[in-house]
């Protein structure tokens, strides 16, 4: 009588191992990912300040020491020039044309250079203490703000080196400010008294802000988000966003960072198209070495990336191309992105060995007549040569081809066949005597138990099988993954080969030594339950706090 068959295969497959709970990488952490960092060293001092210029090619400006650095990020952070000053330099700011730039000492003088000459052009002399920030409007090249140790925020007239209005609503150290990007008379500023201002610059009371916010802690840093009508401050260990026009309004707080945030920043995900593309996010660094990319349109932070050391400032380019951070010991971390130009050159510089060899012949032949533009000839395949009958395989396939897949042969072990078979015994034994791998033996039990036929081929396995499925018992019996189903089998063999186990002295041992393991597992299982009654309590209390 012929032997049933199955129609279609499926191999008996191991349960799969737990997986780690490691986050899957977003598209969103390639794009940040993407940015490949590189060292600028030997700046002295901690970086301060890092701005960028609205207008192109984007030059950075790092504020360090008593120097003011310029660097074109477009060919990979060479310096361009350098200005120095009589103290340290806490903040730098260019104008919307990007010809200017203002900079703010630790002395009270505040300076406005041309660019491309170095020039100082005028010297603004008013705050009687450390001035911390410097802040250009959007769309107003003829004014300017800035803030200091004296607890006063000076609204500038460049041109004629006068102050216009002094703010005088903060009690404490003033060190932060930005201007709204809808309004040139708009603008906030951060104090060290826990408070965010919105100060109007028609308003002529000088003492009283449109909107106050309370932070909590000192402000660090203040920025306007794209809209206009939200702020997100940073101060102590958290980053804020307010709703200005809710009347201040508090929207969301992240708390992620585990010390003092220094610096925050906006950046856009410059991508052309996808979900995330044209999309603006919050960086913040902090002097817990990390950065952090916030995405306050869903309210958590979506890529983080640790640093060796403390960091003060962080800047993003208006082109999407450039990220740099400045630390804490004189390093600016600065990560560009390749643009689609970068990649055209660089394809373009990668020339054929033809084209070298063309050019070691000389742009002329040996009669001086022109040029020798000869191309190369194809080379035609023979019907009788190997190549011929394997030609097109290597070919990749168009957009708009349809791939007809060719089916893959599965491969089966000796145990898959004698299933497929229904040889239900010697697939057991096989798998047992031959399989170097638990899972497999394993596997091949539960496919038995579900066509219930596990008992009926232990009843039938003679000595010397009845030795080898003991052996393999004693080994993985007390295996946590294996237990529940070997220590069941294990109690069912004792008990329907009773008589054959008192009938031989190996099989005895063999049980003698399913005992002890056993036994052992027992015993471990116990001590376990003690440490864990001790350590519940502890981790309840640490929970509380």
């Amino acid at each position: 009588m012929a032997e049933p068959q199955i129609s279609k295969t499926f191999p008996v497959k191991p349960k799969q191992k737990p997986k780690p709970r490691t986050p899957k990488q977003t598209p969103e952490s390639k794009y940040w990912s993407s940015f490949k960092t590189k060292q600028i060293p030997n700046l002295i001092s901690s970086i301060n300040s890092l701005t960028f210029s609205p207008a192109a090619p984007h030059s950075l400006a790092a504020a360090h020491s008593t120097s003011l650095t310029l660097y074109n990020p477009q060919s990979l952070f060479s310096q361009t020039s350098k200005i120095s000053f009589n103290d340290v330099v806490s903040s730098a700011s260019f104008r919307s044309d990007g010809r200017l730039i203002a900079a703010a000492d630790l002395s009270g003088l505040v300076q406005v250079f041309d660019v491309k000459t170095r020039t100082p052009l005028r010297r603004l002399r008013s705050h009687t203490r450390p001035v911390r920030f410097v802040k250009f409007p959007l769309h107003d090249k003829l004014h300017l703000v800035s803030g200091g140790d004296d607890a006063v925020v000076k609204y500038w007239d460049v041109a004629g080196e006068t102050t216009i209005c002094d703010f005088l609503g903060h009690k404490d150290y003033v060190r932060c400010g930005d201007w709204s990007p809808n309004d040139s008379n708009m603008f906030v500023t951060g104090s060290y008294d826990h408070t965010v201002k919105l100060w109007d610059v028609r308003d002529k009371d000088s003492s009283s802000s449109v909107t106050e916010v309370n932070h909590g802690k000192p402000v660090e840093d203040v920025v306007f988000l794209p809209s206009g009508g939200l702020i997100a401050t940073a101060g102590g260990d958290s980053v804020k966003i307010w709703d200005l026009i809710g009347g201040g309004k508090l929207v969301y707080s992240m708390e992620s960072h585990n010390k003092t945030v220094t610096s925050i920043c906006v950046g856009k995900v410059g991508k052309l198209s996808g979900e995330e593309a044209q999309q603006y996010r919050i960086l913040s660094v902090a002097l817990d070495g990390y950065l952090k990319v916030f995405n306050y349109a869903k309210m958590r932070v979506t890529h983080s990336m640790r640093f060796p050391a403390p960091l003060m400032s962080v800047g993003f380019s208006p082109d999407c191309m450039t990220r740099v951070i400045g630390t804490s010991n004189g390093i600016i971390y600065a990560g560009r992105r390749k643009s689609k130009e970068d990649v055209e050159s660089g394809s373009d510089e990668e020339v054929t060995k033809y084209e070298r060899r063309l050019k070691r012949l000389g742009s002329r032949n040996a009669l001086g007549l022109g040029p020798v533009a000869e191309e190369p000839r194809m080379r035609v395949l023979k019907p009788t040569s190997f190549r011929y009958f394997h030609r097109g395989q290597s070919e990749k396939p168009s957009e708009r081809d349809y791939l007809v897949m060719r089916p893959k042969k599965v491969k089966l072990g000796e145990h898959d066949r004698l299933l497929k078979k229904f040889r239900h015994k010697e697939a057991l034994v096989s798998v047992l005597g031959k399989s170097k791998n638990p899972e497999n033996a394993v596997a091949v039990m539960e496919e038995l138990v579900s066509r219930k036929k596990l008992l009926k081929c232990v009843s039938n396995l003679d000595l010397e099988e009845l030795r080898v499925l003991l052996l393999f018992l004693q080994k993985h019996c007390t295996m946590p993954r294996y237990g529940r189903l070997l220590m069941g089998l294990t109690e069912k063999v004792i008990e329907m080969r009773a008589d054959d186990i008192r009938a031989s002295t190996e099989l005895k041992g063999l049980i003698r030594n399913i005992k002890r393991a056993v036994e052992e597992e027992i015993r471990i299982q116990l001590s376990l339950q003690e440490i864990q009654g001790v350590i519940s309590p502890l981790l309840r209390i640490t929970g509380r706090r």
